[in-house]
């Protein structure tokens, strides 16, 4: 097991590159099904989730190539029906393949797909969506998915119970292909999911309604190839913010990204006072002060709440809540969409955080805290980083356990944080 060892109380300084969406990267590999043609993607980050994908493509018959931080895929010899266990196993997108994939052999079987351990984490949309298209779904064991096509795919009209961001980006790549008009109420409206229709649509797809809760897909026959350079991680970005914010110092993000994406997020620094400027392809932070809670008229305690975009992505809540630690006052943190998400909170109040844990969904956090070094484990991706920038707060060693669920979702993390000035090694335990 790989782990992380940090030398906390440096303050942050230096300059670098954000990857690419990991949110909008996985999808967009699935895409590769749909064509015999080449899909050419730029800036594809070399996560651990990306990498999973690109073996489950590899075993399904697409050819997957790189050049520096591009990856050429091409599916003409897509001829396999079942993706490899263990893979689904360890990502969650691997679900997403099972509309593609039939719609391309007329069959697709799948195992229990993974992920992270933040809740419950519905399938309900997804399968609803294929049926709704023509898709047959099955499902003989809790872990064994069958899928099939009973008759042609036809549009239809499908209404989500919840905005969920992989159900809409799997009905997508599967409604493209059939045969009439689809409209997904309700739909998810991320930037990633809309990343992805322009993807589709540089393929030849037709989707209408970008940025909206309502898509409109009018089926082609086929698709062809494309090339697309894969935005800037917001989440990344938000997350070395909020490690510049806690830790104190300044920082420069390059990248290649959408300054609306960080709206929310801004509004959100600011409630600790830490601005942020955005400029054409940079974002740039200095912190010369501790950050400091900025109350809601009345004195009263604000509440940082997540939700569907564009509200504050539950992807950047634990980063935050570190944010929390070091700045002065008292804030709650509200997660409404995972029951499991603030589960960590745990491990900073026994690295010195003042935290209340009120419920599965709520905390409440006094700062400025005095972090000491522990040791911890890495539940879930956002929590894990958020652990990192603990430890780069906290006075002492940390080790960081479980690395790898961190890789899942940051590229070449080691390095970045070198570049910025974190004292960082990884070990085996």
């Amino acid at each position: 097991m790989k782990s992380l060892q940090i030398i906390g109380g440096a303050k942050i300084d230096g300059s670098i590159r954000l990857g690419g969406n990991k949110n909008a990267a996985l999808p967009m590999l699935i895409a590769s099904v749909l064509t015999k043609e080449e899909i050419i993607l730029h800036n594809m980050p070399r996560i651990v989730d990306v990498m999973n994908m690109l073996k489950i493509a590899e075993a399904l018959g697409v050819s997957v190539r790189w050049e520096e931080d591009t990856v050429i895929l091409k599916g003409d010899g897509v001829s396999s029906s079942e993706l490899p266990p263990d893979l689904c196993r360890k990502v969650r997108s691997s679900l997403m393949f099972a509309g593609p994939l039939t719609v391309r052999t007329g069959h697709a079987i799948l195992r229990q797909p993974g992920g992270d351990s933040i809740g419950r984490r519905r399938i309900d949309g997804h399968l609803y969506g294929l049926q709704k298209l023509g898709i047959r779904c099955s499902i003989p064991t809790p872990e064994h998915y069958d899928f099939a096509i009973e008759d042609a795919l036809a549009g239809t009209e499908i209404f989500l119970d919840e905005a969920s961001v992989t159900a809409t980006e799997h009905i997508l790549l599967t409604a493209v292909l059939a045969k009439g008009n689809t409209t997904i109420l309700n739909a998810a409206c991320e930037p990633h999911v809309t990343q992805l229709a322009r993807l589709l649509n540089a393929m030849g797809a037709r989707i209408s309604g970008m940025e909206s809760n309502i898509l409109s897909i009018e089926g082609v026959p086929s698709l062809h190839g494309a090339e697309m350079e894969v935005d800037a991680d917001h989440i990344e970005a938000a997350s070395f913010l909020s490690l510049c914010g806690s830790a104190g110092g300044q920082i420069e993000l390059t990248g290649a990204f959408l300054p609306h994406t960080y709206w929310m997020t801004r509004r959100v620094f600011e409630r600790f006072s830490l601005p942020f400027q955005l400029m054409p392809g940079r974002i740039t932070m200095k912190v010369t002060s501790p950050p400091k809670v900025i109350n809601d008229v009345g004195n009263a305690i604000p509440v940082i709440a997540d939700g569907t975009w564009p509200q504050f992505p539950s992807d950047m809540m634990s980063c935050m809540v570190i944010v929390a630690t070091q700045a002065q006052g008292t804030s709650l943190f509200f997660e409404k969409l995972f029951e499991s998400r603030l589960y960590f909170v745990d491990k900073l109040i026994a690295m010195g955080a003042n935290a209340v844990i009120c419920d599965p969904h709520r905390v409440v956090i006094s700062g400025p805290a005095k972090l000491h070094g522990i040791e911890m484990s890495s539940p879930d991706i956002r929590a894990g980083m958020a652990m990192v920038l603990a430890a780069s707060c906290a006075e002492g060693t940390s080790l960081v356990r479980d690395a790898e669920m961190i890789y899942r979702g940051y590229g070449n993390l080691i390095q970045k944080l070198s570049a910025l000035g974190v004292t960082v090694r990884e070990c085996e335990t």
